[in-house]
């Protein structure tokens, strides 16, 4: 049986086991949300020894080489010594510098950087409290003008970082994970075709950032986002986004609710083969649009799909 390090911890673990299992069952808490070499909040480094990685192409070639792994994506076949993540040591600083409630259960959080930031809209961090708890949260924010990264937090049920987030003070400082891309984009090539935009709860934070790119990218074709809320009090961004249409011709708003959701999927009919589809929310919610996209004739190849696990 190999043989797992972490500080000064070390212990036998049955070979082929899952790293981040076996570093959670021996208590050493290691944050993850996806499980699926997403979100990066289970990132470890190797200091002695390399797990088996099963999707090595999730993380950078290189931060590969300096050691780093996936911990939910590797099997434990060898002797093995890893540090885990130290936000303190290896993530980025940055102080908060506005906390809003938009709605009774989302919390808009504003933070800014010690260092520039480069990103782009629909890309995603993993926030880091001062006590070590962790999760990834899409970047709301429009990148090269707002001057701060801004995150929507979905506070409706208990979770660590949720909990947390509740307790968090202007002037603090959080820790900012390594920068990611999920399926979420806007493409310059994209200008002419029709782009729709569908989120379910908080889903609406990467695809509010996305929708203000197209348009300041002169994006020219229709464009339409549907916001599914649990009942009107929970479009927190109703006003903003009504005041863009009103700005922007093209683009159509729709603010439904579960009771509003089959007739506004019946009526799903694509302008034209070339629309593009950007959905976001619970993995219900994005099975439910993904499913009546392609029934209503968008290809697959066509719909960029990023979904919010429960776990917090």
């Amino acid at each position: 049986m190999p043989e797992l390090c972490a500080g000064e911890h070390c212990w036998a673990v049955a070979s082929g086991s899952n790293l981040l299992d076996a570093l959670n069952d021996a208590g050493m808490a290691i944050p993850y949300s996806c499980r699926a070499g997403s979100c990066h909040a289970c990132l470890v480094r190797c200091l002695e020894g390399l797990p088996t990685d099963t999707n090595p192409t999730a993380l950078a070639e290189e931060k590969r080489q300096e050691g780093w792994r996936l911990a939910c994506q590797c099997r434990v076949d060898q002797d093995l010594r890893i540090a885990r993540f130290d936000p303190l040591e290896d993530g980025l600083p940055a102080e908060i510098v506005a906390l809003d409630w938009l709605a009774p259960e989302v919390l808009r959080l504003r933070v800014v950087p010690l260092k520039p930031l480069r990103y782009q809209a629909g890309q995603h961090l993993v926030l880091w409290t001062d006590t070590g708890v962790a999760r990834p949260y899409s970047l709301a924010s429009l990148p090269g003008e707002e001057g701060f990264l801004e995150f929507h937090i979905d506070c409706r049920r208990p979770g660590l970082f949720c909990d947390a987030a509740r307790h968090l003070r202007v002037g603090e400082m959080l820790r900012l994970g390594e920068l990611r891309g999920g399926a979420l984009h806007y493409d310059a090539d994209w200008q002419e075709r029709p782009l729709w935009l569908l989120a379910a709860g908080t889903g609406l934070a990467p695809l509010w950032g996305i929708v203000r790119e197209a348009l300041r990218q002169g994006h020219r074709g229709p464009l339409r986002l549907v916001h599914l809320a649990s009942d009107p009090q929970a479009h927190y961004l109703a006003a903003p986004l009504q005041a863009l249409a009103q700005e922007h011709p093209l683009l159509q708003i729709e603010l439904i609710t579960p009771a509003q959701l089959p007739a506004t999927l019946a009526a799903l009919r694509p302008p034209s083969r070339q629309t593009l589809a950007l959905v976001c929310g619970a993995p219900s919610s994005v099975e439910q649009f993904a499913r009546r996209l392609f029934i209503a004739g968008v290809p697959r190849n066509q719909v960029f799909a990023d979904t919010f696990t429960d776990h917090a």
